[in-house]
């Protein structure tokens, strides 16, 4: 993988090699029969900051999609864990409050993700067309008691993931929602990583989320871009990876 995010030690490693072809460049290359000129090298630009007067407003309160809410209208779970709460109860609660609270902006949920819920059914899965994903029942807190991790497909690529916890007063919160398409959503121990396409067919981003204790949510700790598993003749896209 190759981190997309800056790394302060690497800093010291590429200096070396830097300034060996800054000298390079003034002074001309060097070969095993002397000194020659390549001619003008060009001419290094700094970056240039695009509108770098115009700044977003921040979000207002309840408006930032990836901060823990406690889910409101459930009863509170007597077992202190995920398994005790119904999954499908869980997340029609958090969408249509999500809706409501948003005012349909989709800040913090898409506002087709109601209409789609609709076509969940009272069976307890929700029904052949309900759009919420199989329910996986895993310990990202750390804390020994089971985490809910779903997801409502909205069009059959855009996504919203959410995980749930349950606090220790019962309350039913949810510790991270993130859009997006869903190429594959994995766990491992206190991590979740998603894995989405980009732009370069040949590659896809991971997004490690880890537990911060602190502000009681699923924290980015990671972004980085992973090479697509080897792709099968004629084709031009990363093969989808089910979570």
């Amino acid at each position: 993988m190759r981190s997309l995010l800056p790394r302060r030690r690497h800093r010291r490693a590429v200096a070396a090699p830097v300034l060996a072809a800054a000298l390079a460049a003034a002074a001309g290359c060097a070969d095993v029969q002397g000194l020659r000129d390549d001619g003008d090298l060009g001419t290094v630009h700094a970056p240039q900051t695009l509108w770098k007067d115009i700044r977003p407003s921040p979000p207002g309160p309840g408006e930032q999609p990836g901060a823990a809410a406690v889910v409101p209208g459930l009863p509170k779970a007597a077992g202190r864990s995920m398994r005790d709460v119904n999954a499908l109860a869980v997340v029609r609660a958090d969408i249509t409050a999500a809706t409501r609270q948003d005012g349909g902006t989709g800040r913090l949920v898409d506002p087709r993700a109601v209409r789609r819920l609709a076509l969940c059914t009272q069976a307890v899965d929700g029904g052949p067309d309900c759009p919420v994903r199989p329910p996986v029942l895993h310990d990202v807190t750390g804390d020994g008691r089971d985490e809910l991790i779903t997801a409502v497909d909205i069009d059959g690529r855009t996504s919203e993931l959410r995980v749930y916890t349950v606090r220790d007063d019962g309350s039913v919160t949810r510790i991270l929602s993130r859009r997006g398409v869903l190429e594959g959503v994995e766990v491992a121990a206190e991590h979740l990583a998603l894995r989405e396409p980009t732009s370069n067919p040949k590659q896809v981003s991971v997004s490690d989320y880890v537990w911060n204790p602190r502000t009681g949510a699923m924290d980015l700790a990671e972004l980085t871009l992973d090479d697509c598993p080897a792709l099968k003749a004629g084709s031009t896209k990363c093969p989808a990876i089910r979570g």
